[in-house]
């Protein structure tokens, strides 16, 4: 974790602080169920809960006892037990490392998703806020990088609020799938301790049970959880890009907001440059990335290695923190954005009526030419138009051919910009009310 790149919410699921605390408490649930089923005395697990409950765990202590045994878990056992006493004996009875490693890791996924949740709300409620402002603003729409045909920029953002509506879907699905609990024992056979601790287990933590948890959580979980993630973060690269494009000098349609005593250049004082979106870029690449190593690490050899373990002391950390700063960034971004509906419209013109090529192509087979010769007609004058030669309504009154299907009054009424935008509540409406 770079702390450039870090909220403290997200870093502090991710502490040694946390996760030890976690790990005592699913110790001491288990220990709450076995002494229920009679396998320790409830007093023990009572001792359990009221010392290593009031404990404050030295990380620097547990590291190193770590050194001498080699052995995270055991490690905090062996600090556990310096607090609770000759009760200790009655903690991990029955299990194996990986049920608290594993199971820890399950609610540590999950409180992450919970962040990056509330990171996409309100992300969505920036975009729907502009996506309203802007609804009927005229603006070009581009594929290639080409003038294509006009649309609106609230209805372009309103297509980034359906796509992180998804995205939310995904990372609920992402959450409700990590959530599992295994205390299994050492190969998942439960041959040691009864099933009904995890089942105390994960109601407490809340989560569900693992059907088969071997002696780990089968990794398919978590490749389905950094996938969302990586997609997510692919989302955030598509809006961060467009805002990017939209920046360029060139277009200069909206900007990042420049705040007072900004400097956007060392060498340059003029510049002003989309340096938080060039960032957000950068860091849905790193999510990405993660995803990958998430994905091998589900084939483990038999009931389980290791070999997942130090990808996952990276990537779990790494890619939520990673995505929890990059989504607010981005909600910032949405949110300070400088529009310039002018600049949309003196764009939509510059190509001096091109934008509307198509429905004269439509007009003309309406009116009996063929697709192909319709075609030819208004290419041949809009190649003219793009070298220079006139705006395009001009040059197609100017040729007989079009007007010996198309009147000057029939030829004008297709020029009219607002044709373009009488779908747009239903847009809406399928976005924001559906």
């Amino acid at each position: 974790m770079i702390p450039r790149y870090s909220r403290p919410e997200m870093t502090a699921i991710w502490s040694p602080g946390t996760k030890f605390r976690i790990w005592f408490e699913i110790e001491a649930h288990a220990a709450d169920a076995l002494a229920e089923l009679g396998v320790i005395p409830k007093e023990a697990a009572a001792v359990i809960w009221e010392k290593g409950g009031a404990a404050t765990f030295d990380v620097a202590r547990i590291d190193a006892i770590e050194r001498e045994v080699k052995h995270d878990v055991i490690a905090f056992l062996t600090h556990l037990a310096e607090f609770i006493g000759p009760d200790a004996r009655f903690v991990h009875q029955g299990m194996t490392s990986s049920d608290v490693l594993d199971t820890c890791l399950s609610v540590q996924l999950k409180r992450a998703a919970d962040i990056l949740i509330a990171d996409v709300d309100a992300l969505l409620a920036a975009l729907k806020t502009r996506a309203f402002e802007y609804k009927t603003t005229p603006t070009i729409g581009r594929s290639h990088g080409i003038h294509a045909e006009p649309t609106t920029f609230g209805v372009k953002l309103a297509g980034y609020y359906a796509e992180f509506a998804r995205a939310r879907a995904r990372l609920v699905t992402a959450r409700d799938e990590i959530a599992t609990c295994a205390i299994s024992g050492a190969i998942g056979s439960f041959a040691n301790i009864d099933p009904r601790v995890e089942e105390h287990v994960a109601a407490k933590l809340g989560l569900k049970v693992e059907p088969v948890s071997t002696q780990v959580i089968p990794r398919d979980r978590h490749a389905a959880y950094f996938a969302a993630l990586g997609v997510v973060a692919s989302s955030l690269e598509r809006l961060a890009t467009e805002i990017r494009h939209l920046q360029r000098t060139e277009v200069l349609e909206a900007e990042e907001f420049f705040s007072a005593g900004q400097k956007g250049s060392s060498a340059m004082p003029h510049k002003r440059n989309p340096v938080l979106t060039e960032n957000v870029t950068g860091l849905a690449r790193m999510v990405r990335a993660f995803a990958l190593p998430a994905m091998e690490n589900v084939a483990l050899w038999h009931e389980r290695d290791i070999s997942h373990s130090s990808v996952e002391r990276y990537i779990g950390p790494d890619a939520t923190v990673t995505l929890d700063f990059a989504l607010m960034r981005m909600a910032g971004v949405v949110e300070k954005l400088v529009v310039y509906p002018k600049r949309m419209q003196d764009n939509l013109d510059r190509t001096q009526g091109l934008v509307h090529s198509q429905r004269v192509l439509l007009a003309l087979t309406q009116k009996g030419v063929s697709r192909e010769d319709s075609y030819r007609l208004v290419q041949r004058n809009a190649m003219r138009t793009w070298n220079g030669e006139g705006a395009l309504l001009g040059l197609l009154k100017a040729d007989p051919e079009v007007t010996q299907a198309l009147s000057h009054k029939e030829l004008e009424a297709l020029f009219d910009l607002d044709y373009h935008f009488k779908h747009v509540d239903t847009i809406f409406d399928r976005v924001f009310v559906s």
